[in-house]
């Protein structure tokens, strides 16, 4: 288990699709430690931004293959959880 909650939550996700899923469904997607769990990532949300957590679904997204000229290598892989927050709770992200 981690034992600071910064090292859990990453970074927020900023995209279209997650900041149309910020306003109208009050959930935030955050990029997050690939071996972390719902329970520890739902803890980390509640800690750092003081907001009651409804429930947490992730995603892994495995590494795809990129090549620049003659060298290969893949993307790092991540994994991301979308947070749904209880009625009354918000984070603003600027």
């Amino acid at each position: 288990m981690k034992s600071n909650y910064r090292d859990i939550i990453k970074a927020p996700i900023i995209t279209e699709k997650s900041a149309d899923l910020a306003q109208n469904e009050n959930t935030i997607t955050f990029s997050v430690d690939v071996k972390a769990n719902k329970t520890q990532i739902k803890q980390a949300v509640e800690s750092l931004f003081d907001v009651e957590v409804e429930k947490v679904n992730t995603i892994n997204v495995k590494p795809k293959k990129r090549r620049v000229g003659r060298y290969e290598g893949k993307t790092s892989r991540v994994k991301k959880a979308i947070v749904k927050l209880k009625e009354g709770s918000s984070i603003e992200l600027n």
